[in-house]
């Protein structure tokens, strides 16, 4: 006759107990308190029904002799309706889980070219996930996501990567720089084109102004004072404008030192200067109308 004793277990949440009898599955007992016939029955292990994460490194080459090193991220759970499968018929499940990233990784990216494997990010992990998924799915676990983490180039590489984006960066900053001073240089020249358009007209507008004053100026003088002839006014108005000319220059900060002949005699001189220039365009004047 065989005698036991009725013994109280407890599972705890998110765990299923594996209960067994001389040696037998028996029965699994779910969270909460359950009773087992001891010594025939106990319970020999729990499994965790929680999400789990397993981070794998996987070290391989690329189709451009380059070596890297992928993280991938595994997310996996036990389906309930196959704990018995996930405790038995499996002893290490993180080391299958590894052996089949590492099958999947070094038989895709040999196959690609450094660049185009951190394009390919979402293409890997999906394979990774795909196989994993056939293949943990019998052992009575679920894949829940493969995330390809990171891609990790040997020091080397990295370096002379980084120095070749810095280079294609000051490149295109020089670039767009120069074109900015190109663009404010075209644009100071055409500005200043301008102003100078603009001052002539309104130096040619200055003169203007100047000959119908002077013009008027003979007109009123003339007719005001008997006597008097046009160049009398003209010598009067030129010795104005001497003496005008000597105060500006005086008054100005920014003038140099200038020595003129202060004297009556210059005055006349200059008159006479411009009185044979006038002359002389009038007969050249008349020299074209008659060859004409």
């Amino acid at each position: 006759m065989v005698t036991g004793t009725c013994c109280c277990i407890c599972v705890q949440t998110s765990e299923v107990g594996v209960v067994e009898r001389f040696g037998q599955f028996e029965k699994l007992a779910k969270p909460g308190l359950s009773l087992v016939f001891w010594p025939l029955s106990q319970v020999v292990g729990t499994i965790s029904t929680r999400v789990q994460q397993l981070d794998v490194q996987a070290e391989t080459k690329t189709s451009d002799n380059v070596f890297i090193t992928v993280n991938v991220c595994v997310q996996y759970q036990v389906l309930y309706d196959k704990v018995y499968d996930a405790f038995y018929r499996l002893t290490d499940p993180k080391s299958q889980i590894r052996s089949y990233v590492y099958d999947v990784i070094r038989s895709t990216m040999p196959k690609l070219e450094l660049d185009q494997a951190f394009a390919a990010k979402e293409e890997v992990a999906h394979a990774v996930k795909e196989q994993l998924t056939v293949v943990m799915q019998e052992y009575g676990y679920q894949i829940l996501q493969a995330l390809v983490t990171d891609l990790e180039p040997d020091r080397r590489v990295k370096d002379a990567m980084n120095e070749i984006n810095a280079s294609k960066r000051l490149r295109e900053a020089a670039t767009n720089k120069a074109e900015a001073d190109k663009i404010m240089q075209v644009k100071a020249a055409e500005a200043e084109a301008e102003s100078k358009y603009l001052s002539g007209v309104g130096v040619s507008r200055q003169r203007q102004a100047i000959v119908a004053g002077l013009r008027d100026s003979i007109h009123d003088f003339s007719s005001s004072i008997e006597g008097t002839t046009p160049k009398d006014v003209m010598d009067l108005l030129l010795l104005t404008q001497y003496f005008d000319m000597l105060r500006d220059i005086g008054q100005s900060t920014k003038s140099s030192t200038i020595f003129l002949p202060h004297a009556p005699e210059s005055v006349a001189s200059l008159q006479g200067a411009m009185r044979d220039g006038f002359m002389q365009a009038a007969a050249a004047k008349a020299q074209t109308i008659n060859r004409a």
